[in-house]
């Protein structure tokens, strides 16, 4: 049954994202807006969208069951990472990647996707370990994914430690342990912000690929094989990985909290690599492509992966 309701879920997410995706390039092709647009898009969803998820996360009561839960979700995310680092390098000398498929392969939809999917499957209380998982890949996204998008090699610290996505990960780990409460009124403008992160994503990304050539982005083998390895052989490993490690183990409903971890990794490639993609001028419509290609593998292998974690 649980299956069944993710696949149901998932499908009916990606429909929406699609559609949204769809308005962006009729905006396009209609003349109403122009690729500029999707830059504009690109800055409010990191620079105010992005924290007002990372900060709305957070605000969920304190208890030692769900510190230790969260606890072993920020475990596995590191962990996860680690591997996914691992796998890039060694996929990448094989298959010679570049800057935006490494970027891809890396990380993950979970903004978009894993929130509204857990939330609807296991409950809004388990949204918590989600954003485990979301702060981790927040950490790395704005120091590594940056480095690597934007071709800096040497980052500033203070521009890391004093970008708005760092702050607010700073910021929600601080609110939580000492379970600081907003005001209503702020928790109400954060909600409705967050809200957007969706349709602002994709309909920029439906923007840039209405701007693109589809038959020269789709029409070559090597976005599919980055789609396989994102959507199959990197799942099957942190699969493997989350069921043998012993991690379920260590708290009460750990496999579950872990399924949470798999639902993260096994969603298509971040929405947030186009957005920064666009904000570099580094292949915006090839980040894009790969975006929406793996979305439609996911239909196919996100139900698979959570089966054979299942068993």
């Amino acid at each position: 049954m649980t299956d069944f309701m993710i696949a149901v879920t998932l499908a009916r997410q990606l429909a929406e994202l699609f559609f949204m995706m769809m308005l962006g390039t009729i905006l396009l092709r209609a003349h109403l807006c122009d690729s500029s647009t999707a830059k504009g898009l690109s800055v409010i969803c990191i620079y105010i969208v992005l924290p007002c998820i990372i900060l709305e996360s957070f605000q969920i009561s304190y208890t030692d069951e769900i510190r230790n839960g969260f606890l072993l979700a920020l475990l596995a995310a590191f962990l996860i990472h680690l591997i996914l680092f691992a796998l890039t390098a060694l996929l990448g000398k094989i298959f010679s990647l570049d800057q935006i498929e490494k970027a891809s392969l890396i990380y993950s939809n979970a903004g978009n996707l894993i929130i509204p999917l857990v939330t609807a499957v296991l409950g809004k209380e388990w949204v918590i370990y989600a954003s485990a998982f979301i702060t981790v890949q927040n950490i790395f996204v704005w120091t590594h994914g940056v480095s690597l998008i934007s071709g800096q090699r040497k980052l500033s610290i203070k521009k890391i430690l004093t970008n708005v996505n760092m702050l607010a990960v700073a910021a929600g780990i601080l609110i939580f342990f000492l379970q600081i409460r907003l005001p209503g009124i702020a928790t109400d403008i954060m909600s409705s912000i967050s809200g957007t992160i969706g349709p602002l994503s994709m309909i920029m990304i439906g923007i840039i690929l209405g701007g693109a050539s589809w038959r020269k982005v789709f029409g070559s083998r090597r976005i599919y094989l980055i789609g396989l390895l994102k959507m199959v052989l990197i799942p099957v490993i942190v699969l493997l990985f989350l069921k043998f490690s012993g991690l379920a183990g260590l708290v009460p409903e750990g496999k579950t909290i872990l399924l949470i971890s798999l639902f993260a990794v096994i969603t298509p490639s971040a929405s947030t690599v186009s957005q920064l993609a666009q904000l570099y001028d580094n292949e915006p419509a090839y980040a894009g492509a790969i975006n929406a290609l793996t979305t439609i593998f996911c239909i196919l292998t996100m139900p698979v992966m959570v089966y054979l974690y299942s068993l």
